[in-house]
């Protein structure tokens, strides 16, 4: 479970790559593309709850800076729906908050962190 939303996450974290370049460049991000991230990113969200719901060390740490960057994510696609850009220091935020959380759940299921 763990790998498929490491798999979830990384298709997210493409598309926010892609996204990011737009904002940073003050160009319109297309809409479609930013909730196709925000449902990806959701998905590996899901996929954590359910692995660590079950036995042995958990993860926490990441599932709560994923939930953190979805927070900041879903702000800003509000705003960006209704016609304000999203900040650039929280597009940066948002994304330095995922790949935090990658690197923990990446580093969990690779053993070399536990919780």
């Amino acid at each position: 479970m763990v790998i498929a939303a490491l798999g979830s996450f990384s298709l997210a974290a493409l598309i926010g790559l892609y996204l990011l370049s737009l904002v940073l460049r003050e160009r319109e991000t297309p809409k479609g593309v930013a909730i196709i991230h925000g449902l990806m990113a959701a998905t590996g969200i899901l996929l954590l709850v359910i692995y660590i719901v079950g036995p042995g060390p958990d993860p926490v740490a990441s599932l709560v800076l994923f939930v953190m960057a979805a927070l900041g994510g879903a702000y800003m696609l509000v705003r960006d729906l209704s016609g304000h850009k999203p900040p650039k220091w929280m597009a940066l935020g948002h994304g330095l908050t995922a790949v935090s959380g990658y690197v923990f759940l990446l580093l969990h299921a690779l053993g070399i962190l536990t919780f």
